[in-house]
């Protein structure tokens, strides 16, 4: 009888501590102001905007009218809307100091080519990216810009898959 109560307890001890574990991973914190203010001014330079229609445009609908009505919905929400919904999401993948340091770049006369070939090219079997000038060489490898670009090429993913979740919302 004793050995029973025992192994009970013993159960129950061991189910009380698993069960916060199992409830999944904790939500990650809610960004402050200076960071959701970073993340909304990198989406501004990005043109968050032009990236939401390159995401509807890689999407699959049933059929073309559907597609339309998409990009009709989409052509309604201002820009301002747009980086206010993702900045929040961005916030949480990205630094305060990786979102400063990529406006920049994006800012930047080189950002600004790179961002006119991502969203103005068709598709190409070979990278076009522009060619940096001698001084963009320089800035492009600062110890600040590549530590900022290679955490944001991790959480660009991240990134794509939050437009994908606000492109779901904007057109339902």
């Amino acid at each position: 009888m004793k050995l029973t109560k025992t192994l009970a307890l013993a159960g129950l001890m061991l189910a009380a501590n698993l069960a916060p574990a199992a409830s999944g991973p904790a939500a990650p914190p809610m960004p402050d102001a200076q960071q959701v203010q970073a993340a909304h001014d990198l989406l501004a330079a990005m043109q968050a905007e032009k990236m939401m229609r390159a995401t509807a445009g890689m999407s699959r609908y049933p059929t073309p009218q559907q597609r339309q009505a998409v990009f009709d919905k989409l052509d309604k929400v201002p820009a301002e809307q747009i980086y206010q919904r993702l900045s929040i999401p961005v916030a949480r993948l990205v630094s305060t100091e990786t979102a400063t340091e990529m406006t920049r770049y994006y800012q930047s006369s080189y950002g600004q080519r790179v961002l006119k070939q991502t969203y103005n090219s068709g598709p190409s079997l070979y990278d076009t990216a522009p060619v940096p000038t001698a001084k963009e060489k320089v800035e492009l490898k600062r110890p600040a810009f590549v530590k900022a670009d290679k955490a944001f090429k991790e959480a660009e993913p991240a990134i794509r898959h939050e437009t994908f979740v606000l492109l779901t919302a904007i057109s339902r």
